[in-house]
């Protein structure tokens, strides 16, 4: 049997992230307990969260509630958040996670990445739209200026590690050679048909660990590309749970698809955070320790990769956002 186990940990000198987290992306206020609880029975460790996701606060309170019964203790739990892209500008990261901490309800986040490249006017409003519901963008973004704000959020203890998500290469690149304190991870989008081959080994040779986000496909994109200005018809019509090579993998190991999506991300070096607001199903994502996918099923899942036909999160979810210089696809 694979040497990965629920207590397994992707590691640099400053970071140990659970290798499977809970994602919270669209989970309401009613579902966030639910969801918690649920999780921290079944033994995770590791919760994802955003800023702009708006349930922070939500988390918190069920977090204080979980420590306060003696479930589980601060220390244990492994907390993710993020920068705004409303936020993506020096002098306001520092404003923005003392936000986060409060809603939180924690001293401290344990990871805290840039959420995008690109930045947006900041304001009361996520995503500020002009009169032709185009994001309206802060052209100025300027990464490196930001990253030396995050790193003093490290060197203050409001934050354990620091890292990005959805940066390319270059931008990766440039934040690297002039980085004090280096990025322990990246998350980004990475399932079956988008794995990131090029960038998941940048990132192993420059000692990065990588988060998969929608590792399942993100079945529940499609109705929510509207509420962003995107155009549902520019997102790739794929759905790796009902792929019938996953199937048949699922078959043989009598689990399910979603459990051999997950187990193929983890054999690569993913960690992964998985979206459910459904006990059964949140139980079921956490039992990928017990099977193990032989290398031909491996290379199977491999070669079902579409690179970048198969992404779904692209510059056109933000409309107007492949206008900005930042953009990373």
């Amino acid at each position: 049997m694979s040497s990965i186990d629920a207590n397994s940990f992707l590691e640099t000198s400053t970071m140990k992230m659970p290798i499977v987290g809970l994602g919270t992306w669209q989970a309401t206020e009613e579902q966030v307990d639910q969801a918690l609880n649920a999780a921290v029975d079944a033994g995770y460790r590791h919760i994802d969260t955003a800023f702009v996701y708006m349930n922070e606060a939500a988390i918190g309170k069920s977090l204080k509630k979980i420590f306060e019964n003696g479930k589980v203790k601060r220390e244990e739990m492994f907390i993710v958040t993020k920068l705004p892209n409303i936020a993506n500008d020096a002098k306001y990261v520092e404003d923005y996670i003392k936000r986060s901490l409060s809603a939180l309800q924690l001293d401290y986040i344990d990871l805290y990445l840039i959420h995008h490249p690109v930045g947006f006017v900041n304001g009361e409003d996520l995503m500020p739209k002009d009169e032709n519901g185009k994001v309206k963008l802060d052209m100025s973004t300027d990464h490196i200026a930001i990253w030396k704000k995050m790193e003093e959020q490290v060197d203050a203890g409001r934050a354990k590690a620091i890292g990005l998500s959805n940066f390319n290469i270059k931008q990766i690149e440039r934040i690297i050679g002039s980085a004090r304190i280096k990025p322990a991870n990246l998350q980004i989008e990475a399932h079956l048909y988008c794995q990131q081959k090029e960038l998941h080994e940048f990132c192993k040779k420059n000692g990065i660990t990588v988060c998969a986000y929608s590792p399942l496909g993100s079945p529940n994109l499609m109705p929510m590309l509207p509420m962003f200005g995107g155009d549902p018809s520019s997102i790739p019509q794929l759905n790796p749970l009902t792929d019938p090579v996953v199937l048949e993998i699922a078959k043989a190991h009598d689990k399910t698809s979603a459990q051999v999506l997950l187990r193929h991300l983890l054999q690569k070096n993913f960690a992964v955070i998985p979206k459910s607001s459904n006990p059964e199903r949140i139980k079921q994502n956490f039992q990928v320790f017990d099977f193990e996918l032989s290398e031909k099923e491996m290379g199977d899942l491999d070669a079902l990769d579409r690179a970048n036909d198969g992404r779904l999160f692209k510059s056109t979810l933000f409309s107007g956002a492949d206008k900005h210089p930042e953009c990373p696809y």
